[in-house]
């Protein structure tokens, strides 16, 4: 019989609201570290790039970060299933603030890239385990309320960092947008220290197994299958040797995982993550949203710049008001959810998506900059109304001991999707410019060349072909998750009683 679960719900009702509010802080400081992350290296590559040179690989400043990050979610998910969220999001939270200072001491490129890989690693960590501990704290009923919060810091680090960094670049020096983490991530674990109290659970009767083995070797498929993906078509031709020997290998690790998790007690990767239907369902689901998401992030602000002649700010402007819808729908979801249930409202939300994706395409050449940027304030609020009910209702029909192992997984999932959709994507529209323009264009030289004024208005006419083409591969991608939900997805999600 498990005692846990009084000791949770006991212990739920001792924490004081102070207490767990502090605790809540402490989680949004730790999601702003990896939010803004993601964002706010970006606007200072030139710098960094004058500074230590690099700029044949100054890409793997981002890859490198994003598959450190991928690959190791599942293993916290299961060692803070094991050993509890304090330590893991401690020793991950060290470990992104160590890789933040090595970053700010990086002497070259290839140095900045290990460091940035060292930060990755300890990013992993924040992303799961405040995901996971969002739901450890707040009842059913009231955890909308922490995943908007934590929302909003997405949002928000989306907005802002790309200007901070830019400020803290060209005012002060590249290497405070490494710096400024510290302070910050201080405070957080200033605040995870003091106020956060896990509940005291019955000792194990046999000593906590690590499937180490496992770990290892899904570090090592998913680093080979996402490099493979990040770096074809753009390091290497997709068939040439490099290519398809990261592909072969990436298949005979995948073989590998498979055999080692079979056999050991305690594997990274429960078989449960795939054989419940809910779980399954919301993992393939939310990998198709991370394939959607790369239309709009990657490709609309070349489109705004490229194809409607909008300046840099104009452009992220209009990226970023999909930021402002998202957590304000998400917010609002658990008013429809509750009413029609999970899964139906994830199906209205994707379902709109798909409807506002289709619809790109049919946006007249060149067009006012206002007609993309209403889609997007109209595709945010949809996604937000996909995808928390999709987290919330996950969470719910698993106890604390397996809460750890069922978010990583979905977030595994969408990281994985959007490392996915950036190669496909990629590939697509690239297969339209050379279709459109001739010989092997590419989005990369297009762009550029339009930049430098060389490119003819022809080029702006292919380029919108481009993306018009991505954004119906990212509304087929939408229909996919509304399918998944429709076959796979139980009507009701299994929601435990004690939630």
């Amino acid at each position: 019989m498990d005692d846990t679960k009084p000791a949770i719900r006991e212990s739920a009702r001792q924490v004081s609201t102070n207490r767990r509010g502090a605790v809540v802080a402490a989680l949004m400081l730790a999601m702003a570290l990896a939010a803004l992350d993601a964002t706010i290296v970006s606007t200072a590559v030139p710098q960094i790039v004058g500074d230590l040179g690099g700029f044949s690989v100054f890409s793997w400043l981002f890859s490198g970060y994003l598959l450190a990050v991928t690959v190791t979610l599942p293993l916290y998910g299961k060692l803070s299933d094991t050993f509890g969220r304090k330590p893991v999001l401690i020793a991950g939270s060290v470990l992104f603030l160590l890789g933040s200072l090595l970053c700010a001491l990086a002497w070259n490129m290839g140095a900045l890239i290990a460091f940035r890989i060292v930060q990755g690693l300890g990013g992993g960590a924040l992303q799961g385990t405040v995901q996971t501990l969002a739901a450890d704290l707040y009842p059913l009923e009231e955890r909308p309320r922490i995943q908007a919060k934590l929302s909003t810091v997405w949002a928000v680090a989306a907005v802002a960092g790309p200007g901070i960094g830019g400020v803290l670049a060209a005012y002060a020096d590249w290497r405070w947008i490494f710096l400024v983490n510290l302070p910050i991530g201080a405070v957080a674990l200033w605040l995870i220290v003091r106020h956060l109290h896990e509940p005291v659970r019955e000792a194990r009767s046999t000593r906590a197994r690590v499937d180490w083995a496992g770990a290892l070797a899904v570090f090592a498929c998913g680093g080979v299958l996402l490099t493979a993906l990040v770096q074809g078509g753009v390091a290497w031709p997709w068939l040439s040797w490099p290519s398809l020997g990261l592909f072969g290998t990436g298949l005979a690790l995948v073989a590998a995982v498979v055999l080692i998790e079979r056999r050991v007690a305690e594997p990274i990767i429960p078989g449960w993550v795939w054989r419940r239907r809910t779980i399954a369902a919301v993992n393939l689901a939310l990998g198709a949203l991370g394939l959607l998401m790369v239309a709009p992030t990657v490709f609309l602000p070349t489109y705004a710049q490229s194809v409607l002649g909008l300046g840099p700010v104009a452009a992220g402007f209009v990226l970023s008001v999909w930021t402002l819808s998202w957590p304000v729908s998400a917010a609002l979801s658990q008013h429809v959810y509750r009413r029609i249930g999970f899964r139906r409202t994830a199906m209205l939300g994707i379902a709109a998506a798909a409807l506002i994706l289709f619809a790109f395409p049919l946006l007249p050449y060149p067009g006012a900059a206002w007609q993309p940027t209403l889609l997007m304030l109209l595709l945010g609020a949809a996604l937000g109304l996909f995808q928390l009910p999709l987290i919330v209702g996950v969470q719910s029909t698993v106890g604390w001991a397996e809460r750890g192992t069922t978010t990583a997984s979905v977030l595994f999932c969408r990281q994985t999707g959007q490392t996915v959709g950036a190669a496909v994507f990629g590939a697509v529209a690239n297969g339209v410019l050379a279709s459109r323009l001739g010989g092997a264009s590419d989005l990369d030289s297009v762009t550029r060349a339009l930049d430098a004024g060389t490119a003819p208005e022809a080029t702006r006419a292919a380029i919108a072909d481009a993306v018009h083409a991505v954004y119906v591969g990212a509304g087929c991608a939408a229909a996919l998750a509304f399918g998944v939900l429709l076959v796979l997805a139980p009507r009701r999600f299994p929601v435990l009683k004690e939630q």
